[in-house]
This record gives structure tokens, sequence and C-alpha cells, in this order.
């Protein structure tokens, strides 16, 4: 899976790495040469007093080892130049992907995990990356060279390494087996403490409010222990692995000092030669090391990219059609035809056969209990999600058969909870139109009661907003959300819940303010409030996803008891005649 994605993505930078190859290559292959003229220097001038051969030898030397810094210079700039380009285009690519998903997928991998699989999980790919690139290209070269070298320097010796090699290698494999299902786990644990974090951030206020302090902290204690239970796992396989090396390290080193001076003193080896053969052992096992250090990144890198390529594979339930219709023969028209959608897994769905028209010029109510669908209905028509039976058509048309922007473009949505972006209130409400003048704005703003707060802030328009709205009241981001969507000026208004923060008098004046602005377009409005929709032209009332009632105020109080019910909850008995 890294593999693939690796292939993938670092295509575009295949010039960067090729320079990294190459300059490693330089630099590694200088690197093996200095033993050999360390060699020399013993050999042919310290043992036999040359002080000429130790200095032209050395300024040699001197100049490979200026070689080599410079190419390991220009390999770690093109390692860090393709790595940091792969990570940013990992990043776009994962959130075009969910900027695509439906309400139904967003759901299926929830917000942490899908911010730990953008931040982390790249994070996790992009170091290996960068180590890849100064390390593991080197590694090999050093390695082999360093084998190829010391055998040059002393054929004796080349059984020495015939075993040390092999037995870090499996030591190696034996640890990292080991290794990859904790890192996997570690993942998990990580998604976890992400979202009790984010929970008890946003949910402070109700933590205060209920006095469970003590409590959140005991929570995030559990998941933060889980976490460090697994770190300490890896942890100790980690440490266990540099020690491995160096005793066998310090062994290798041990044998060819032993069995090295028996050479010498046989007459069959030189002393610069067991210098070099020591020093390129030590080369061989550093480049043995590096490898341990990327195979310690390897595991987890490889559960961060299955995890990402999870995101990237997966596609959205809300598909653009194949053919598109272009044009529509009645717009501003939404249609409900047995419109049932279940969630995956659910027992039942959420939604039974609904139908409903709702034209241009009249306002279309939908109302019931806790759990009756209202909201789901409404996301339905701009396809935040697809019906899993029947139709949702908007201008005569099935949605599905309308490209998405199309159809979006076309409508206002308020959602029930009104999220602003942080800006100003202006950059908020251009959101839906960038060419709206700031003449347009107030007109929105007095339609939908804001004008009066705005206008009182010193900078207006201006007004600094926090993110998510966090410096401004419930009705006030309510009243921008509305003023946003009037903006865009659409054919079809949708308003999910979105005067329940204002209070009756706004309430009425806001309704009011709306007629003459929409009385060309569609709207629906979902509503918990009977006073709220007690004015639409149709009323739908929804009982456990279910029509159970179309009609006007007074003729679902005669004909419809979910309603009258409804009704006698919130006005006295003379109120509801």
């Amino acid at each position: 899976m890294l593999y693939s994605l690796l292939r993938t993505y670092l295509r575009p930078y295949r010039a960067d790495l090729a320079g990294v190859i190459a300059l490693q290559f330089i630099s590694t292959m200088a690197s093996l040469y200095l033993p050999s003229l360390n060699a020399d220097i013993i050999d042919n001038g310290v043992t036999k007093g040359d002080t000429g051969v130790v200095l032209s030898t050395g300024g040699v030397m001197l100049l490979i080892t200026c070689l080599q810094i410079a190419c390991s210079i220009g390999a770690v700039y093109f390692g860090a130049r393709a790595a940091m380009g792969l990570g940013r285009d990992l990043r776009a690519a994962v959130m075009y992907k969910v900027g695509e998903f439906s309400a139904r997928e967003v759901g299926f991998f929830g917000a942490p995990s899908l911010i730990t699989r953008n931040t982390n999980d790249v994070g996790q790919i992009q170091l290996v990356v960068v180590i890849a690139c100064t390390i593991l290209v080197s590694a090999p070269i050093m390695c082999i060279g360093g084998i190829v070298m010391s055998i040059q320097q002393s054929r004796g010796l080349a059984w020495v390494l015939a075993v040390a090699v092999p037995v870090l290698a499996l030591t190696m494999f034996l640890v990292i087996r080991k290794m990859i299902p904790q890192f996997r786990s570690m993942q998990v644990r990580i998604d976890a403490i992400n979202r009790v974090l984010r929970e008890q951030i946003t949910g402070i206020r109700v933590v205060r409010a209920f006095v469970r302090e003590k409590h959140e902290v005991e929570r995030f204690g559990v998941a933060n222990d889980e976490l460090v239970g697994v770190a300490l796992r890896v942890g100790r396989l980690m440490a266990f692995m540099s020690p491995a090396v160096l005793l066998i390290a310090n062994l290798t080193s041990i044998a060819v000092l032993w069995f090295g001076a028996h050479l010498i003193d046989d007459g069959e080896m030189e002393i610069g030669a067991l210098t070099a053969v020591l020093s390129y052992i030590m080369q061989i096992l550093i480049s043995v090391m590096m490898v341990t250090v990327m195979t310690v990144l390897l595991p987890r890198a490889s559960v961060c990219a299955e995890r990402i390529t999870e995101v990237l594979d997966t596609e959205s339930s809300v598909q653009a059609p194949q053919w598109q219709l272009d044009s529509w023969r009645k717009r501003g028209i939404v249609e409900m035809r047995g419109a049932t959608f279940t969630f995956p897994g659910a027992d039942s769905p959420v939604l039974r056969d609904v139908t409903f028209l709702a034209e241009p010029g009249m306002t279309t109510a939908i109302i019931g209990g806790t759990g009756s669908g209202k909201s789901t209905l409404l996301n339905l028509i701009p396809r935040l999600i697809d019906v899993t039976d029947g139709q949702v058509r908007v201008g005569a048309a099935d949605v599905r058969t309308i490209d998405p922007e199309r159809l979006r473009d076309s409508i206002g949505l308020v959602p029930q909870k009104p999220f602003l972006f942080s800006g100003t209130i202006a950059s908020n409400l251009r959101y839906g139109n960038p060419e709206a003048t700031d003449a347009q704005l107030w007109r929105s703003l007095e339609v939908a009661q804001a004008a009066d707060f705005v206008a009182s802030a010193p900078e207006g328009l201006d007004t600094p907003v926090a993110q998510g709205g966090a410096n401004l009241s419930g009705g006030q981001r309510q009243r921008l959300a509305i003023a946003r969507a009037l903006v865009r000026d659409p054919e079809i208004y949708l308003f999910d819940d979105s005067f329940s923060a204002l209070d009756l008098s706004t309430d009425a004046r806001l309704r009011a303010a709306l007629r003459p602005v929409t009385r060309d377009a569609c709207m629906i409005i979902v509503a918990q409030r009977v006073s709220t929709i007690i004015d639409a032209d149709q009323i739908v009332v929804l009982d456990d996803g279910r029509v159970v009632g179309i009609g006007t105020h007074h003729q679902l109080v005669e004909t419809c008891p979910t309603y009258a019910e409804i009704v006698a909850s919130q006005f006295a008995a003379q109120e509801a005649s």
C-alpha cells in the first residue's frame, strides 16, 4: 500500500529523486574510498616514515571529503523538496476527496479520524520519504560497497561478514514483524484521543455546567493510557534494536581484531589493511543501523498509507451523473416521490415513502417530533445524501440526473447549526456570492433583521468573526446565516430550524420581511415552533419518517391528530382553535 501510494504521488518529483540518487551515490562512494586511502597512509607513509605520501594522500582525502559534504547537502535539499511536495499533494488529494463525501461517508470515518489522516498520517509518510532520501539510498550502496572493499583488503576475514550481516538482518526482521500490528493499534489510539479531546473542547460549557470535569479528565486519561501502553510496547521493541545491533557490531569488531592479528602475525595482512577492514565493517554496520532506523518508521508509515488510501479509494454515495441535464423545464419546483432513506446498517428507514410538491411562490413547512426525519428530508434536496428508494425531483428532474454543483448553485441552505467561518461579516455574507456589493449585503442584513447589530459595531461589515462565529450570540449567527442565503438569491430556500434562536417578535418581523424577497422562489422551512409556520401555504407533518398530514394550519388542526397534539402542546386551548 505504501509503495503504491509513493509510486503515484512521487511521480512528479522524479527529477528530484534522480538527483538524490546520483548525489548520494557519489557521496557514498567517496566515503567508501577514504578508508583505503587511510590504509595507504599507514602502510606507505607512517610505517615507512614517508611524509610526502602522508601529505599528498591526506590532501586527496580532504578533497574527497569536501566533495562528499557538497553531495550530501545537495541530496538532502532535493530529498526534502520531494518529500514536502509529496505531503502537499497528499493533503490536497485527501482534502479534495473529503470535499466530495456525502454526510454518510463523513459519518463513517468521523471528523477526528479524517483530521488525523490528513495531518499525522501524511506527516509520517513525509518523514519516511525524507529519511529514505538521506539514508535508504546510501545504506545499500555503503553496505555492498563496504563488503566488496573489505574483501579486497583481506579475503581471510570475509567469513566474518558472511556471518554478521545475516544475523543482523534476521534480528531486524523478527523485531519489525512484531512492530507492525503495534503501530496500527497506535494510530487507532491517536484517533480516539482526538475524538475525546474534540468533544471536550467543543462541549466545555456542558462539562462545566454539569460539573463533570473530573469525569472528563478520567475519560481522557483512559484514552491516553491506552495510547501510552501501545507506545511503551513499541518503545521497548525499538529500545531492543539499538543494543542488539551494537552488540553484533562489537562482536564483529572483536572477531576482526582477533583473526586479523593472526593474519598480520603470519604476514598475510598489513596493519593498514586491518584498519581499513575495521572502518569498512563499521560503515557496513552503520548502514545496517541506518536501515534499522528506516525499518522502525516503515511499519507505522505503512499503516498510515493504508488509512490514507482507504479515504482516497472511498467513493462518495452521491455521484455526478454520467449524463447531465443541461436545462430544467420547471425551475424552483421541489417534489418528493416516495422518497425513502435508510442509513447503512440501520434496522429501519429514517424516511418512508415521503411524497409532496413544493412550488415557487409558496412556503412549505415541515414539522414533526424529534427524530421524525425532518433534517434528513431537507438534506436530500441538495444531495448531501441520496435516497435509497423513490425520487427527489427539482425543476421536474430527478436530482441524480443534475450536476451536483449546478443543483446546489440554485439552492440557498440555512443549516440547523449556523456555521460561520473565521474572517469578517462581509466575507461570510459573500460566501455564496463573491461578487455581491455592499448594498446587497446591507439589504440582506435588513431582511434578516441583522442590520442593527452590524451597523452598531464599530467596523460594520468588516467586523471580525471568530472561528465558528464564537464571538457572536446564537441569534446573531442564525440571522447572519439567513442573510448569507439571501445574498445568494437562489431559486429554492431551505431553512432547517433556522429561526429557533430568535425571539417571537424578531421571528415574526423576519418572516414578514422574507415574503416579498422570496415571492418568486420556493421556500421550505423545517421548524419546531408552530408560530413560525402557522402562515405557511402548506405544512407537511412527519411522524416516525412518514407523512401523516399535508395542508394548512387550520386544516391540519382538524384532520391530523399528530399536528393537533403539537399545537396543543405549544398553545393554550383557545389559541389552538
